[in-house]
């Protein structure tokens, strides 16, 4: 199956828990860490839901 990278590439600090949440779901909870997940519309939709502190690059 085909992967994406997602980089934190924003702070969690004065965000929602439910944002904090979901980077800790995708397995960031660092600035500038890199995780990489297999492309499904579940990630696909949590990412989107952080979208302005994410970078996703296909894997």
């Amino acid at each position: 199956m085909a992967t994406i990278k997602i980089t934190q590439t924003g702070s969690p600090i004065r965000r929602p828990k439910a944002q904090r949440a979901t980077l800790v779901g995708l397995g960031l909870n660092k600035m500038h860490k890199t995780s990489e997940l297999e492309d499904s519309p579940e990630v696909r939709g949590m990412v989107r839901k952080v979208q302005h502190m994410v970078t996703v690059s296909e894997g």
